[in-house]
């Protein structure tokens, strides 16, 4: 009996032998490059979608017990030691290279070199974990669906982090690209304020936004690159609406040209902050309460100036110039200019001119100072080449910091 079917069950043996070699040292199935997704026809989108997720849902077979984080880390994401350290500590779960090496396929398919997937690892290092299949593939094709190119996808993740890994993205850049206008615009203000992500869409951004719009921002005003106003965007709705009551008390109401500079002068200062600063400008310049209110209802940038810088102002203002404390509250731009670039040197100027008989002795200070240097030179300077020829010359000087002792006819 043994005899009659030794023959059949060895070569039964031997082919099941054969087919457990082939499957040992068949070749790794490829994962395809993300960017094949974007570049595929629109006609047949989940043909590239599915070849993705296959090739993605079998990772390379691993022995658990020799995989260590750390020295993955270092080895094959490229991250520093002490890199490694601190991002192991939120790894040590991991018992595979396998969901980590698909992760790190998936970004060289979208472009990132290596050192920016290095990066990206270093700052989230929760990346590694992320499902290829379930999630990075789904949010690259609602990016794409948006319009972003690949290389565009590849700056977003390099800037977006651990918000590149979650679903609510694709929404969120719907609503974010047409309100920036662009992506790059997008793009510099994420850079400055990674809030804008991570925030609660429906409860805080468009909730700002709207508000923002009825005070008489533009989209163009409020996603504007000036850091106070773009913040505001993330800050909690009824924080905003203190800040705006704070600029209308400044005398700028709503609407006007003026409220921008006004809430970007306000913005995340308290109510304390905000009366010390006022005292300190009635003090330093000699205001009363009324004077005070004019200069900052028509420079209210005044409230970010330091306290040195405005000291030195208003001393060189009321004691070297000589102008009255109610002149500079009307036309408080001049103590917005740089004193030492514009107008100190434009000051000297107009004081060696006028003690030389080269200009009218009314000639206004303020507007010397507040004209634009191209009018400045062509007004002040050119038409005295002959009577003062080094004078263009220690204007220059005095522009640089390195005030002349005098002016003088050479």
């Amino acid at each position: 009996k043994r005899m009659g079917c030794g023959p059949l069950h060895a070569a039964c043996c031997s082919v099941r032998r054969r087919r457990r070699r082939r499957r040992r040292h068949a070749p790794p199935p490829k994962l395809h490059p993300p960017h094949l997704i974007l570049s595929s026809s629109s006609a047949a989108p989940n043909t590239s979608l599915c070849r993705l997720l296959s090739a993605a849902a079998d990772p390379i077979p691993s022995n658990p017990s020799s995989f260590a984080v750390e020295e993955y880390l270092v080895g094959t994401c490229g991250l520093t030691r002490p890199q490694a350290l601190k991002a192991s500590k939120k790894l040590s779960h991991l018992k595979s290279p396998a969901n980590p090496d698909a992760v790190l396929a998936f970004l060289s398919g979208l472009g990132l070199s290596g050192t920016d997937a290095a990066a990206v690892v270093a700052k989230d290092p929760l990346f590694l974990c992320a499902k290829v299949d379930k999630t990075l593939v789904p949010v690259v094709a609602g990016l794409a669906g948006l319009g972003l190119s690949p290389p565009e996808i590849a700056r977003l993740v390099s800037v977006a982090h651990y918000c590149f890994r979650t679903r609510p993205i694709v929404s969120k850049m719907r609503y974010y690209l047409p309100l920036f206008g662009s992506f790059d615009n997008f793009l510099r203000a994420l850079q400055r304020s990674s809030c804008l992500l991570s925030s609660d869409l429906g409860k805080v951004i468009k909730p700002n936004v709207v508000f923002l719009r009825e005070c008489g921002l533009s989209d163009c005003d409020i996603v504007k690159p000036s850091v106070p106003v773009s913040r505001m965007l993330t800050t909690n709705p009824e924080r905003v609406r203190a800040m705006v009551a704070c600029a209308e008390r400044l005398g700028v109401p709503r609407g006007s040209g003026m409220f921008r500079q006004a809430l970007q002068a306000v913005a995340f200062l308290n109510e304390d902050k905000i009366a010390a600063k006022v005292d300190y400008l009635k003090n330093t310049f000699r205001w009363s309460a009324a004077e005070v209110v004019i200069a900052l209802s028509k420079a209210p940038m005044l409230l970010r100036i330091s306290k040195d810088m405005l000291q030195r102002k208003s001393k060189f203002l009321l004691s070297e110039v000589g102008l009255e404390p109610m002149y500079i509250a009307h036309r408080p731009i001049i103590t917005c200019l740089s004193l030492e670039g514009r107008v100190r040197p434009r000051y000297y100027v107009l004081k060696f001119l006028k003690e030389n008989g080269l200009v009218d002795r009314e000639l206004g200070f303020y507007t010397a100072v507040s004209t634009p240097e191209k009018y400045f030179v062509d007004k002040y300077i050119c038409p005295h080449k002959k009577a003062a020829p080094h004078l263009a010359e220690d204007y220059a000087t005095a522009c640089k910091g390195e005030m002349p002792t005098n002016f003088l006819f050479r």
